[in-house]
């Protein structure tokens, strides 16, 4: 079952008219199956693409394997790149792109520990990059995760006039 928060964005994007899609890696596809499971997925849900080995993200969405190798795929660069590219993949009118640690044996350093997750936003013409750092076991730095992404599209949307018409007031 979505978090509260994730059942309000889907709310908020329906409201508004606004699709989305996902590019995921760190979370593998969990992000699009909570937006999946809320009232409002026929209206909101475009879809998503899971590309956690770095090899799908070179081969599917043409991240460069040189920005992958200098970057890691793992990082904020990358995770930028995969929501660029996701926008000409598939058309929604918000492409969110996610890459992390969730667990040892990635990309881990002292300056990016397990739990280090970047996020990527593209909204409208608008460009959001998130770095946080979450702590426990990797389901719940998942949904954590999540629950951030949803946060950050809500933060992003426009005031609702809250007309019948279902139209935005910018």
């Amino acid at each position: 079952m979505p978090s509260q928060i994730v059942n309000e964005c889907s709310k908020a994007l329906a409201e508004r008219g606004l699709s989305i899609a996902f590019a995921e890696s760190a979370t593998a596809g969990r992000l699009a199956s909570e937006f999946s499971l809320c009232e409002e997925s026929g209206k909101v849900l475009k879809g998503g693409l899971v590309c956690y080995d770095a090899l799908l993200k070179q081969t599917i969405l043409h991240v460069p394997a040189d920005m992958i190798k200098r970057f890691t795929p793992e990082s904020a660069e990358v995770t930028q790149e995969l929501a660029q590219r996701l926008q000409t993949f598939m058309p929604a009118d918000i492409h969110l792109a996610v890459t992390g640690l969730t667990c040892p044996g990635g990309s881990e350093t002292e300056e990016k520990p397990v739990g280090t997750i970047f996020l990527h936003i593209y909204f409208k013409e608008k460009s959001i990059a998130i770095r946080e750092v979450f702590e426990g076991e990797a389901e719940e730095i998942v949904l954590q995760a999540i629950d951030r992404a949803a946060q950050a599209i809500l933060a992003e949307l426009p005031v609702h006039s809250g007309k019948a018409d279902g139209a935005a007031s910018l």
